[in-house]
């Protein structure tokens, strides 16, 4: 199937490693767990949220987005990000768990623009149609084109790069999402939809737990609760639950025990309900 070109790291449940039967055996059903870093994330930082499934038996993987591809290709209306979908979802052919119960974790406004296309792909090419999703946890996300967040976002990102580097990147990403994503959007969008309008209308149907912050200071807590609202209009049985006063992607660091319950609990009746 060849996602060998993909940078992604692959956590296998007790027992998936070896070839003893029995121990596969009691692998085999658990859930598959695929967590799509925000903007700019290191492994280091994405697996701490790992640890939340592997205590279940779950086999993990782990992704981000090239943020080259996240803040410019997706600006220019560039669909790069359909490759890494795609090879992301035959990686589960390539370990052999494409029958188990997947679950995505999706964090940021970088996570999404990715989660998107993997929609997609889940219903468009035939060989994905018979995966089971058993749903999806987004981690401060979704938000609109809003130009202040998105600054921030990539400000954050470029932090250690030369400054005259980061201002030219910054000012093209501002003047281009100005243009393309907002003044322009009314016309744009017939080429290249935004990933907020996409999710709207998403074909999808599996359950979906939003976790947002009134105090995230890159991603709009209405906004996500717009998209939670719209979502459970649709028929999609959501969850959202507000943190009040975390930082963006920090919800697990100010409440790690509430919220590696509400991972684990999502998971599980989601698990028992699916197929989705």
């Amino acid at each position: 199937m060849g996602a060998r070109g993909l940078e992604a790291a692959v956590e296998l449940a007790p027992g998936e490693a070896r070839e003893s039967s029995t121990e596969r055996g009691r692998a085999d059903g658990q859930p598959v767990v695929i967590l799509l870093g925000w903007a700019g994330c290191q492994d280091k930082y994405l697996a701490k949220y790992s640890t939340i499934y592997s205590q279940k038996g779950c086999t993990i993987i782990r992704y981000t987005a090239p943020w080259r591809m996240i803040f410019f290709s997706e600006t220019f209306g560039i669909k790069s990000l359909q490759t890494p979908a795609r090879q992301l979802l035959e990686l589960l052919f390539d370990y052999t768990v494409e029958n188990r119960p997947v679950l995505f974790h999706v964090f940021s406004n970088g996570g999404v623009m990715l989660y998107r296309y993997i929609v997609e792909v889940l219903h468009t090419h035939k060989l994905f149609k018979n995966l089971k999703v058993a749903g999806t946890i987004f981690d401060s996300a979704p938000g609109r084109r809003n130009l202040r967040g998105g600054l921030r976002a990539l400000a954050t990102v470029l932090v250690s790069t030369n400054v005259l580097l980061k201002y030219f990147l910054l000012l093209a990403f501002a003047t281009t999402a100005v243009v393309l994503r907002i003044l322009l959007y009314p016309l744009t969008r017939f080429i290249h939809e935004s990933h907020y309008d996409a999710l709207l209308k998403a074909p999808s149907r599996w359950p979906e737990l939003y976790l947002y912050s009134q105090a995230d200071a890159i991603i709009k807590a209405s906004e996500v609760k717009h998209m939670a609202d719209a979502r459970q209009q649709l028929g999609v049985s959501v969850k959202a639950v507000d943190f009040s006063d975390s930082a963006h992607v920090s919800h697990m660091r100010a409440y790690p025990t509430y919220y590696s319950n509400l991972c684990t609990t999502f998971l599980s009746d989601c698990v028992r309900g699916s197929p989705c």
